[in-house]
């Protein structure tokens, strides 16, 4: 698959090198599917291999049809709606594990990559959008709009996309524990002070912002074979322990996506109420 076969993305390189990767789906807050995870496995592949792709930032499109900024959205989180699936090609629906609910296989290649990734946060960022961003970037900068949730609680299930590894390792296990177990939302500001985003600014000025930082990782104001070097030595002894919790995190979710509570958990949020769980 190539960037010109995206549907659920844009992949556009300038003149530098900087690779803006855009989740452009706004009539459903950029939420991601399978499809998408795909697409964004496919993105990192052709960025990695492309000798003039120095950098890339990572953002969600605006709403063409919302003014606001503070109701602008990165992404929604995942996309289960079956719709996603319609009109693709059959050798992209075989492409697709349904088995890899936890995205391990995306996760794992965006780790992997040793060039700078930066997350422009646009919007709130609910689940699996952050824990991408958490995997995917070195960086992560957010509007003063910009807001995260991690309701994997909320819906029955568990957290994704190495999350379950990475959070503790950044926050230690209480504080992990107490965004998990209490989903609430989580500001810009409250991000930075946490240390799993770097830093806030107004909304205006996040991706022109994102693109300064990303030209001074690259030649000629950065030094692209220190920083590459320093990012494989940082990810690579992670590695193990990525796959391992990709692992289980996979278990656990064919484990409780099969629960009542589960289904509760979907449907409580369809019909915009709190959910009523039973344990089973």
């Amino acid at each position: 698959m190539k960037p010109q076969d995206f549907n659920d993305i844009d992949y556009l390189k300038d003149n530098a090198g900087i690779v803006t990767l855009t989740l452009n789906t706004p009539a459903r807050k950029n939420a991601l599917s399978a499809v998408t995870f795909l697409e964004l496995f496919y993105a990192v592949e052709q960025f990695q291999n492309d000798d003039s792709a120095h950098a890339m930032i990572l953002t969600g499109a605006k709403d063409p049809n919302e003014g606001d900024p503070a109701k602008e959205a990165f992404s929604s989180g995942g996309y289960f709606n079956p719709d996603a699936f319609e009109g693709l090609a059959p050798e992209v629906l075989a492409d697709i594990d349904m088995s890899d609910i936890a995205q391990k296989r995306t996760t794992l290649k965006f780790f992997a990559c040793d060039k700078p990734i930066i997350a422009a946060i646009n919007g709130l960022a609910i689940g699996g959008a952050f824990t991408l961003c958490l995997a995917a970037a070195d960086l992560i900068y957010m509007s003063e709009h910009a807001w995260i949730q991690l309701p994997f609680a909320k819906l029955g299930i568990s957290a994704e996309l190495s999350s379950s590894y990475l959070l503790p390792h950044l926050l230690g296990l209480q504080k992990t524990k107490g965004i998990l177990f209490f989903p609430e939302r989580i500001s810009a500001i409250a991000a930075v002070e946490l240390g799993i985003a770097a830093k806030v600014l107004p909304h205006d000025e996040l991706l022109s912002y994102a693109k300064e930082q990303a030209l001074k990782l690259i030649p000629p104001l950065g030094a692209a074979m220190s920083i590459r070097e320093m990012k494989r030595i940082m990810h690579q002894p992670l590695t193990g322990s990525l796959n391992q919790a990709l692992d289980l995190e996979n278990a656990a979710l064919a484990k409780l996506m099969g629960t009542e509570d589960f289904a509760e958990g979907m449907m409580a949020r369809v019909e915009r109420r709190p959910p009523v769980f039973k344990g089973k």
